[in-house]
C-alpha cells in the first residue's frame, strides 16, 4: 500500500525559510505526480504546487510563485518544498498528495479527486 509522510514543519518568523519533505513508500515515486496542498484554520484546502513524474514540470499557484520551489529525488522517494520569504498568510497545515500518472491531468493539477493518497500533514506557523 502507498503511504506518504510529511516532515519539516515548524515555527518560523516572517521572511524566514523552511523546507518540507514528503517521503513515499509502498511503491516507486516515479509512478506518481506529487502535489502540495495546504489548509489554514477555517479555510478550504488549496493547492500550492504540483510536479509531474515524467516531465518534471512544476505548476505553482500565484501566492507562492517566486517564493516556493518544489523538487523531487526519485532515488530517495522524496519530494521537497523549499519555502522562502515566508509570510504570516502561509500559516497552514501542509499536505503532500500522490496521483497515479495514469490519472493525473497536468492542465489542471489541483483537483482533489486526482489524488488517491495523502500524507498526515505538517504544521507550518509563520509568526513574529
Amino acid at each position: 500500500q502507498v503511504q506518504l509522510v510529511e516532515s519539516g514543519g515548524g515555527l518560523v518568523q516572517p521572511g524566514g525559510s523552511l523546507r518540507l519533505s514528503c517521503v513515499l513508500s509502498g511503491s516507486t515515486l516515479e509512478d506518481f505526480a506529487i502535489a502540495w496542498f495546504r489548509q489554514a484554520p477555517g479555510k478550504e484546502r488549496e493547492g500550492v504546487v504540483s510536479i509531474d513524474s515524467v516531465s518534471g514540470l512544476a505548476t505553482y499557484v500565484n501566492p507562492v510563485s517566486g517564493r516556493f520551489t518544489v523538487s523531487r529525488d526519485n532515488t530517495k522517494s522524496a519530494v521537497y518544498l523549499q519555502m522562502n520569504s515566508l509570510k504570516t498568510e502561509d500559516t497552514a497545515v501542509y499536505y503532500c498528495a500522490a496521483s497515479h500518472i495514469s490519472s493525473y491531468r497536468g492542465n489542471y493539477p489541483f483537483q482533489l479527486a486526482l489524488y488517491a493518497y495523502w500524507g498526515q500533514g505538517t504544521q507550518v506557523t509563520v509568526s513574529s
